[in-house]
């Protein structure tokens, strides 16, 4: 069995000394990754705790699935490996990029009559080439 352990649905306040103090009432604790969004700083309410040994972590899984912390009923399951995503490819695709733009006539007021150099429909004579 994989000794590294998925903890779900944890309080947004826990400390990785938190789960290390929690996990180790259910054998060796080798690391505790809590789990942080990039962009805010803030946990995500999930971690990852490595156990010594596969008993260690079975004994967690048991003991501490569904426990209670600070009024939240913590997930404690087998960790899975990461799945392998496809990487991002423009190629063919749809771009997508900032912004959204407004079509039509890039801001002259008589559309693209007067940009094109035809005779504009307002009455303004004729435009340039």
């Amino acid at each position: 069995m994989n000794t590294k352990l998925y903890v779900g649905n944890i309080p947004f306040a826990t400390t990785a000394q938190d789960l290390q103090d929690l996990f180790s009432q259910a054998g060796g604790v080798a690391a505790v990754d809590l789990i942080f969004d990039k962009f805010t700083g803030r946990s995500r309410g999930f971690a990852f705790v490595t156990m010594a040994t596969g008993e260690d972590a079975q004994k967690a899984i048991e003991k501490l699935h569904g426990h209670a912390m600070e009024g939240r009923n913590i997930t404690v399951n087998e960790a899975r490996p990461k799945e392998e995503r496809a990487p991002r490819s423009f190629e063919g695709g749809e771009r997508r990029g900032f912004g959204g733009g407004r079509g039509g006539g890039g801001g002259f007021r008589g559309g693209h009559r007067e940009h094109r150099g035809e005779r504009s429909e307002r009455g303004g004579g004729w435009d340039r080439h």
